[in-house]
């Protein structure tokens, strides 16, 4: 009796010894890997840029409340100008084009003249919120819960109008959740193979 109990306080002891020297990943690792695939990525108001000037007509086109904010925000210059072709509804447009505040502004599609974006800011991992392996055998790939930051979020973004006509903007404006796959190279470095946003950060 007595043995049998001190084989099981021996096998109780080995376990806890085991379990307690096993290694915890570097979750730092982790936040470096993520900031690291955000190198060169912008926040940008519309997903694809859009050409400028730009007509849109107020008594139906919803374009009207994002751009008459950017101009609200001195980005956009506005101008009445009659409708080209058969009168139907309103017998005049709004007309937008790049203030000088604008042009300063503006990201240019060097692919494309006339085209271009609002782009801003830049992504940063604030923490670490969870790290699963797929395959606690062989911890080699992780699923990776994060929270992060946009930075240097200009003024013009953050005025309300600007921030009641994108959502993305507003979101910018508070820490986020999301999600990646992080897998170890043969070099033993860390590398994001997917985002996964956790909210939805269209416009």
């Amino acid at each position: 009796m007595r043995k049998r109990i001190a084989l099981t306080l021996a096998l109780t002891g080995l376990f806890a010894f085991a379990t307690g020297c096993k290694k915890q990943i570097d979750t730092a690792q982790f936040k470096a890997a993520i900031n690291k695939s955000f190198d060169g990525r912008h926040e940008c108001l519309w997903p694809e840029p859009i050409k400028l000037p730009v007509q849109a007509d107020p008594s139906k086109d919803d374009r009207v409340r994002d751009y008459d904010a950017l101009t609200d925000a001195g980005l956009f210059i506005r101008e009445q100008v009659e409708k080209k072709g058969p009168p139907v509804g309103s017998n005049h447009v709004n007309k937008y084009n790049l203030s000088d505040k604008g042009h300063s502004a503006w990201t240019p599609d060097p692919s494309r003249p006339a085209y271009g974006n609002f782009c801003f800011g830049h992504f940063n991992v604030t923490a670490i919120e969870k790290a699963t392996p797929t395959d606690s055998s062989n911890p080699t790939e992780y699923t990776v819960k994060y929270r992060y930051e946009v930075e240097g979020i200009p003024e013009w973004a953050r005025t309300p109008e600007s921030m009641r006509a994108f959502r993305k903007v507003a979101a910018d404006t508070s820490i986020q959740s999301a999600t990646a796959a992080v897998v170890k190279g043969t070099d033993g470095a860390w590398t994001v193979v997917a985002h996964e946003p956790a909210n939805d950060r269209s416009q």
